[in-house]
């Protein structure tokens, strides 16, 4: 490993529960809306469950391997040779995946907050405190997470109390008007993002202290995170409706300005900004970290650092050259995105585990040929 810092086990929660919220909160109840109508929330929580599914599959690779990164866990499987390649793809997974978490900052900066400032000044700053918080170990971000989550709850706490004034229950009503389809059709992106992301977390779980209760905090951080996105998807319909939730490209922050009290508590939209640059910050962090991580192990180098800042450029480059416009970073998220991460989420993790069932391979055992 040449991560050499520890996180304790509930360290290792709050990072799932902030990663698994991240980008999500702002803009995943658009998609889910736009497909599934009213039954928005039930699409979330459909791929919550599935979510769940996934942790289950990475639990049981780290039972395997506890004390093995998913590079080595590639390399003892699948040979030295073939592992390598594997993990130079989850490299470029992992990369991209950071390249769209950068160009979701700048895509909602740019167009509700400084509207004529251009995205590449917002990638530079906002890529500077991710590399300068990462170069110091994922010790030190674990413990930066922890001060931030209680103000995530609490604002997010702020508009549950001050939005039900503004509820429509009709707007959830008929429930499962249009069938289980549309249902089924909106809770895939949700999967895709961000469950299937978490597969990154196998580049951290030989960090934790304690790997069996580890595997317990993964549940509870996804769970955790996971019931804070149903949450966001079901009040944006009952306070906007379908139609409206649809229609915003970020709709969590349009509910946000819906909050009024009397004339001297208005305009809260910054509670949401809050809560979704907390954390993006460190989803946007992770990614970087797990992509380096990888690339710094497939090559052997002994320290990771001097690429953080090489990498953070070519991420700058990447995220407005991938992603030219907003409309194409939400048609991807909405369509390609799932068969996308599918590969890497679910179809290598479940091979690499069940060629360690038959081969009967731990953590260092030589591969049996």
């Amino acid at each position: 490993m040449l991560e050499k810092g520890k996180i304790g086990v509930h360290q290792f929660t709050i990072l799932t529960i902030l990663f698994t919220v991240g980008s999500s909160i702002l803009i995943a109840p658009s998609g889910v809306a736009h497909d599934a109508k009213q039954d928005a929330w039930i699409a979330s929580a459909a791929g919550l469950i599935g979510g769940l599914l996934l942790i289950w599959l990475y639990n049981r690779i780290t039972v395997r391997f506890p004390r093995s990164t998913f590079v080595s866990c590639c390399r003892q499987v699948l040979g030295h040779w073939l592992g390598s390649a594997v993990a130079l793809f989850y490299f470029g997974y992992f990369f991209l995946l950071a390249a769209f978490v950068l160009r979701n900052i700048s895509d909602f900066m740019a167009t509700q907050v400084l509207t004529q400032t251009p995205i590449q000044f917002i990638h530079i700053f906002f890529l500077g405190v991710v590399i300068m918080g990462i170069r110091n170990g994922i010790e030190t971000l674990a413990r930066t997470a922890e001060i931030f989550l209680p103000w995530v709850f609490f604002f997010f706490l702020i508009m549950a109390v001050l939005l039900p004034p503004k509820f429509e229950f009709g707007n959830v009503v008929p429930i499962l008007e249009y069938g289980l389809k549309p249902i089924i059709r909106a809770s895939l992106p949700v999967l895709s993002t961000p469950y299937m992301e978490l597969i990154v977390f196998l580049l951290i779980f030989p960090s934790v202290k304690n790997a069996a209760m580890a595997r317990k905090a993964f549940w509870v951080g996804t769970l955790v995170g996971g019931i804070l996105l149903v949450g966001i998807s079901l009040l944006s319909i009952l306070v906007l409706g379908a139609d409206l939730t649809a229609r915003h490209v970020y709709p969590s922050f349009s509910l946000a300005k819906k909050i009024s009290i009397g004339t001297f508590l208005e305009r809260l939209e910054v509670i949401m900004a809050g809560i979704w640059f907390i954390t993006i910050y460190f989803k946007l962090s992770i990614c970087l970290y797990a992509s380096t991580m990888t690339f710094a192990e497939v090559f052997k180098l002994r320290d990771p650092k001097p690429l953080y800042w090489p990498f953070g450029m070519l991420l700058i480059a990447l995220s407005v050259t991938v992603y030219p416009n907003i409309t194409y970073s939400t048609q991807f998220a909405s369509r390609i995105d799932f068969p996308y991460s599918l590969p890497y989420a679910v179809l290598i993790p479940a091979l690499i585990l069940i060629v360690a069932l038959v081969r009967g391979q731990k953590d260092h055992e030589p591969l049996r040929r």
